[in-house]
């Protein structure tokens, strides 16, 4: 499998994460992904999802899916 390049990935985390070091960063402007990676590993690996994807998950911890 061909490695997806992530150079042009313009990576942000939520405002609400503040600065504990436990937070990860999500890029959403690159063509038909949104990338997700662990903001203390940034040379890490990242995990990729389709826009549709990333929206049913975002919809999911709005709704308290996962709390628990």
């Amino acid at each position: 499998m061909d490695q997806l390049n992530l150079d042009d990935a313009e990576w942000r985390k939520s405002s609400a994460s503040g600065d504990n070091g436990q937070c990860v960063e999500v890029a959403t402007n690159l063509p038909g992904i949104v990338a997700v990676r662990d903001s203390k590993n940034p040379q890490g690996l990242a995990l990729i999802f389709t826009p549709g994807e990333w929206k049913a998950f975002l919809k999911g911890a709005n709704q308290g899916e996962f709390d628990l």
